[in-house]
C-alpha cells in the first residue's frame, strides 16, 4: 500500500516583504514537487505565494480559513475549509500538518509555531521567530538557509521523503 502524502504547512504573514513571498513560492513548489500536500491559512501574503508555487507544480493546496466563506480563500487554494474560528484556526493548521515551514510572520505565525511545538511537530523557519526562555535559546524552530532546504528538512522530519527510483 502506498504511503500517504505528507502534509507540510507553510505559515507566515498575510502581508510580507518580497523576499518572504519569493521564499514561500519556492517552498510551495518544492512541497508539490515532492508529492506532498501544502496546508496553510488560505489567505494572502506568504500563504498565497506558497499556494501559487504549489499549483505551479500541479500540487494540492489546503486552506484552513478563519472565516465562514470558502470564497475568502486565495485563488490558488484547491481545498478551502472555512472554520469560523478566527485566529483559532491556527491550531488546526498546526494539527493537520506533519511539519511546518515558517517564513517571516507576526503574532499569528508565532501562535502556529507554538501550537506545532506543543503538539510535538517539527518546525523549520526562514527569517522567522527565534524562541528563548529566561534569555536562553530553547528548541523550537530549526533555522533554514533557504526554502528548498527548509522543505527538504520538513519532509525528512515528517518521515515522507520521496525517493525516485533509478531502476
Amino acid at each position: 500500500m502506498p504511503r500517504p502524502a505528507a502534509w507540510i504547512a507553510v505559515v507566515g504573514g498575510g502581508e510580507a516583504e518580497p523576499d518572504a513571498l519569493e521564499a514561500a513560492e519556492t517552498a510551495g513548489a518544492a512541497i508539490a514537487a515532492a508529492g506532498a500536500i501544502l496546508v496553510c491559512g488560505g489567505l494572502g501574503g506568504v500563504m498565497e505565494a506558497a499556494c501559487r508555487g504549489a499549483r505551479s507544480k500541479l500540487g494540492t493546496t489546503v486552506g484552513i480559513l478563519p472565516g465562514t466563506r470558502r470564497d475568502d480563500a486565495n485563488g490558488w487554494v484547491t481545498i478551502a475549509l472555512p472554520t469560523g474560528l478566527g485566529e483559532g484556526r491556527n491550531a488546526l493548521v498546526a494539527r493537520s500538518a506533519d511539519a511546518l515551514v515558517a517564513i517571516g510572520g507576526g503574532w499569528g505565525t508565532l501562535s502556529e509555531i507554538a501550537f506545532a511545538r506543543k503538539l510535538g511537530k517539527p518546525v523549520t523557519g526562514i527569517a522567522t521567530w527565534e524562541l528563548a526562555r529566561d534569555g536562553r535559546p530553547v528548541d523550537g524552530v530549526v533555522a533554514a538557509g533557504d526554502a528548498a532546504g527548509a522543505v527538504r528538512w520538513a519532509l525528512e522530519q515528517a518521515g515522507h521523503v520521496r525517493q525516485d527510483s533509478t531502476d
